[in-house]
């Protein structure tokens, strides 16, 4: 499991491993959730790549 510190201007790395995981890119914007005591980073994806994005999606994950 990776860690990343806050920086006293409130800024984290995303470490290599995830960026490399998930495929970021630099310029990328993200929509940031709190729920509970966690912090959740979502892509934000063109509309052209939301076809689909929902296939096996399990309606009964409770978040």
């Amino acid at each position: 499991m990776d860690t990343v510190t806050l920086s006293p201007r409130f800024q984290v790395v995303i470490p290599r491993s995830v960026r490399k995981h998930m495929n970021l890119k630099p310029g990328e914007k993200f929509q940031i959730i709190s729920f509970e005591n966690r912090i959740e980073l979502i892509p934000i994806l063109p509309m052209s790549e939301m076809r689909g994005f929902l296939k096996g999606f399990d309606p009964t994950f409770v978040r």
